[in-house]
């Protein structure tokens, strides 16, 4: 005869031969909880290893999750201490969804202690950017051995590819990179205007802009410009070749992906980035001109004459040198992140923004770098 050791209004408990049956019954709802287990849990506790746990219908007038929870908790602390367990006489919807939950298991939360998450934020962003650092500079290393053979006519890469990237590169931003310079031009003039017109030395303004457009702003904004345009497409184009598996392809023909695709395009922005900043030094002076003569009452001649004597071979010089350098980080920003792209489309879309965003600050920084090398230098 069973013995009865524990009843509630969702359930009692009856001891048999090498058994514990959980004899269930009434109304099961969430709205009234959960019912306690605590009697359960110490009648399992009592159990020998070889016992089981027979879950029995007992007059089950409805149910919903909380049923189910009640099972799969009970079933879980059986099966933790080696006790097998049986509820086939339970309906067939609460059998198929304990079944469920069991398949499926609970989900390790990774993160970690609140008092220790800012300094796993820390560790985490630092292990990340030294693993990236890493990554790129073996990255240039690999570009930097690819000129190897550029230097002595082999280089492995199809010339109509330099041909499109120099036109991409070179003709496709006259547009956009004349018309920034223009007005930076003229918002220098009209910045310099303010400050020298206080001295009656309003004529200056065409040395400001002259000196300012050549040696520092013409380079500087063509290379942001350039960031945005051109590591963007770079990016974008070797990101969707990624994921397309034109870049493993290559790497199965024998091809190296490095000298193959980034090479070209780091020879077209190097060598068309110094034309476009000389390009926009021109545009820049025209739009401090429109300025100076439409505004500030200064004649074309007299402009021209001072824009002449104040613009000196070395401004120029060092404007375009940073071009070049300029050219190389916009470049090799856009290649990198393309050919370090996920191969989803989502991936493209987040190397093509951290080309831009990496692009644009290392382009500043490199700029920051010549200022204070060339200050040193008195140049």
């Amino acid at each position: 005869m069973p013995a009865e050791t524990a009843t509630t209004s969702h359930y009692r408990l009856e001891h048999a031969a090498n058994a514990l049956r959980v004899r269930v019954r009434g109304h099961w709802s969430l709205e009234q909880g959960v019912p306690s287990s605590e009697e359960l849990v110490r009648a399992l506790e009592s159990l020998a290893p070889e016992a089981r746990v027979v879950f029995e219908d007992d007059g089950i007038e409805g149910w919903d999750t909380s049923l189910v929870t009640f099972v799969h908790q009970v079933a879980g602390f059986a099966a933790g201490r080696g006790l097998a367990t049986d509820a086939s006489s339970l309906p067939e919807g609460v059998r198929r969804l304990v079944d469920l939950a069991r398949a499926v298991p609970r989900a390790k939360s990774d993160r970690p202690a609140a008092d220790d998450a800012l300094l796993a934020r820390v560790g985490g962003v630092a292990l990340h950017g030294w693993g990236t650092l890493g990554d790129a500079v073996s990255f240039l290393g690999e570009v930097v051995v690819a000129f190897g053979p550029l230097l002595r006519a082999r280089a492995r890469f199809r010339r109509v590819d330099l041909l499109q990237a120099l036109e991409a590169t070179g003709v496709g931003a006259l547009g956009i990179v004349a018309l920034i310079n223009f007005l930076i031009g003229a918002v220098l003039a009209f910045v310099g205007a303010v400050q020298l017109g206080q001295f009656g030395a309003t004529i200056y303004v065409a040395d400001l802009v002259a000196i300012g457009i050549a040696r520092e702003l013409g380079a500087l904004m063509t290379g942001i410009v350039m960031c945005g345009r051109t590591g963007a497409a770079f990016a974008a184009t070797l990101g969707t070749m990624t994921v397309n598996e034109e870049v493993d392809a290559l790497q199965t023909m024998g091809l190296r992906p490095v000298e193959f695709l980034v090479l070209p395009r780091v020879l077209a922005t190097s060598l068309m980035l110094p034309a476009l900043v000389a390009y926009a030094d021109v545009l820049g002076i025209l739009g401090g001109m429109f300025v100076g003569v439409a505004l500030l009452d200064v004649g074309v001649r007299e402009y021209l004459v001072h824009t002449q004597s104040a613009l000196a071979l070395r401004h120029v010089i060092i404007g375009l040198v940073k071009a070049v350098a300029f050219g190389v980080v916009v470049s090799l920003s856009g290649c990198y992140y393309g050919i370090r792209s996920g191969r989803s489309a989502a991936a493209v879309g987040a190397a093509a923004t951290k080309a831009v965003v990496v692009g644009i600050v290392l382009v500043v920084v490199v700029d920051a770098i010549f200022t204070v090398a060339l200050h040193l230098l008195h140049l």
